[in-house]
């Protein structure tokens, strides 16, 4: 079945933006695909997989690295450098382990911990209340405001570039039952996962200002490790680490687009 809604920009190696959440990818790296066209030069893949952003089609976790597979074949583009923030880091890694073949390159941005099924399944917990409670009248918009809120204020705080505010303020309006499904079947799928299974090749994982010994840290540095890559922190930052440190992230995601040319 042909894939609809691609969107490419520039030449060179493929890098497949994966974001966060159930977000679109337009708009959601500020910056980023108009800074790798530029230098290194490559073509930025931006795509809505099935049960995300502005696709119409149903999808599930399970499904998406069988999609992106089919993604890659249809448009001749492989092997890819992955860039996934959140749940598109554990995407990222989904792919990588199903298809080590087509992964040039990797870098996860504060990445879900899809290797720890602990995680994953008080994640999956929490999001199947909120997106429940989200779907009454009332309550749920009650909830949809204060996230909102919640967020506008995080980002005025941030002090963040104004393309950057405003790409944490869209995603204060995210939809609650559609992010529970996003995230539906993830501790199953992370129990399946063997670290063993993920390809060597640049790699880097970016985790937030977090306690070393947090269980996050240690999911990152083992992620890391099974690409046999690095782990970067930055001061201060957030699991947004895309918006509050954005030039940061494009040295990250050149440096590694570099490493997969050579």
């Amino acid at each position: 079945m042909p894939i609809d809604d691609v969107r490419t920009q520039g030449t060179g190696l493929p890098v497949l933006l994966l974001p966060g959440g159930a977000e679109s990818c337009e708009g959601f790296f500020p910056g980023l695909p108009e800074g790798l066209v530029a230098d290194p030069g490559c073509q930025v893949v931006l795509h809505d997989r099935p049960g995300t952003g502005i696709s119409t089609a149903d999808g599930s976790l399970a499904g998406a690295a069988s999609h992106l597979n089919s993604l890659v074949d249809e448009i001749g583009a492989g092997p890819v450098v992955l860039a996934g923030q959140s749940l598109g880091g554990a995407v990222a890694v989904l792919f990588a382990a199903a298809h080590p073949e087509k992964v040039a390159g990797v870098v996860l941005l504060d990445p879900t911990p899809i290797n720890d099924a602990r995680v994953c399944a008080r994640l999956e917990r929490a999001m199947r209340v909120l997106g429940a409670l989200a779907a009454v009248p009332g309550p749920g918009g009650l909830l949809s405001a204060a996230m909102r809120a919640a967020t506008r204020r995080a980002a005025l705080r941030a002090r963040l570039r104004a393309d950057c505010e405003a790409a944490m303020i869209r995603t204060g309006g995210a939809d609650l039952p559609r992010l529970a499904r996003a995230v539906r079947g993830i501790t199953a799928l992370s129990q399946g996962l063997r670290e063993d299974a993920l390809p060597q090749v640049p790699a880097v994982v970016v985790t937030a200002d977090r306690a070393q010994d947090s269980v996050v840290r240690r999911s990152h540095t083992r992620l890391a490790a099974a690409f046999g890559g690095s782990v970067v922190c930055w001061p201060g930052a957030t699991h947004s680490v895309h918006l509050d440190h954005p030039d940061e992230t494009l040295a990250v995601v050149r440096d590694v687009v570099t490493r997969a040319k050579a």
